[in-house]
């Protein structure tokens, strides 16, 4: 919408504003909102066909507004602010268990005279660190989050490898995953919170509040930096989180059993979920 220009043409034109182009020509340069720094193109008894002939405004109002002259900002000396490119990421303020690192860039060029605000100068985001754990500690395992897939790729997985989306995630184990076959576990896990997404898929349906669910960690997903366990399998007796990697906005918490089961009891050879 134009900014009532027709209630200020009269006054604009007398002020001898009327057939310049730019705010230049009407020596105007008008800080915050000012309706009356106008540049009005045509008489303001013409009846306006060419939308290049509409007004346009040398007041700083007109950057948010988007009806500026061509030449406000080189006029009225508009800078919009200017950073650099992002440094490096800083190491994880913790040595044990999740924490934060961070990254900035600086103000290459202040703004003026309303130019574009600076954006933020600091970026963070979560980091996980296992270096200064002592050997007993299950900081690292209780600030771990599960990925799980359903129990039936389980069998998919060594009939196909190329079925298996773990193979094309993240295996860190540069050992033959047979040769470690006799590593393998189940946990089980009993759901104290699970989010609304899980009861849409039938492949998740095991997944209620007060339920005891069977997850088994194979060979492929077995993590040597983790001692030969998989990621996410908590720690007996805690909370800790999992979420659905194949099923968006299924996540929640569980409590891991104070045992695992054994490996030929049902829960292993039929587990509802698998580690990824």
């Amino acid at each position: 919408m134009l900014r009532y220009w027709l209630c200020f043409a009269s006054a604009v034109c007398l002020a001898g504003h009327c057939g310049a182009n730019y705010c230049r020509d009407a020596n105007l340069c008008c800080p915050g909102r000012d309706s009356s720094c106008v540049v009005q193109k045509a008489h303001q008894n013409a009846i306006i066909e060419d939308l290049t002939d509409k007004p346009c405004y040398c007041d700083h109002a007109c950057l948010k507004l988007g009806d500026c002259c061509p030449d406000f900002r080189e006029t009225c000396g508009v800078i919009d602010c200017v950073v650099s490119g992002w440094g490096p990421w800083s190491g994880c303020d913790t040595n044990c268990g999740s924490g934060s690192m961070e990254r900035s860039r600086r103000v290459v060029q202040a703004p003026a005279h309303g130019g574009r605000h600076c954006p933020s100068l600091v970026q963070r985001r979560a980091c996980q660190e296992h270096r200064g754990c002592s050997e007993d500690s299950d900081v690292p395992l209780r600030d771990e989050t599960a990925m799980i897939l359903p129990g039936g790729l389980s069998v998919s997985r060594h009939s196909n490898d190329t079925v298996d989306i773990r193979k094309n995630l993240r295996l860190r184990n540069p050992d033959d995953p047979e040769s470690n076959s006799h590593r393998e576990y189940c946990a089980q896990f009993e759901v104290t919170k699970v989010s609304k997404a899980c009861h849409a898929d039938s492949d998740y349906k095991a997944l209620r509040e007060g339920n005891t669910v069977c997850v088994l960690c194979e060979t492929a997903a077995l993590r040597r930096d983790l001692k030969w366990r998989c990621s996410g399998h908590g720690v007996a007796g805690h909370a800790t989180r999992f979420y659905a990697l194949v099923a968006p906005h299924c996540h929640g918490k569980w409590v891991k059993a104070p045992q695992n089961p054994d490996k030929r009891s049902n829960c292993c050879t039929n587990p509802d979920f698998i580690f990824v």
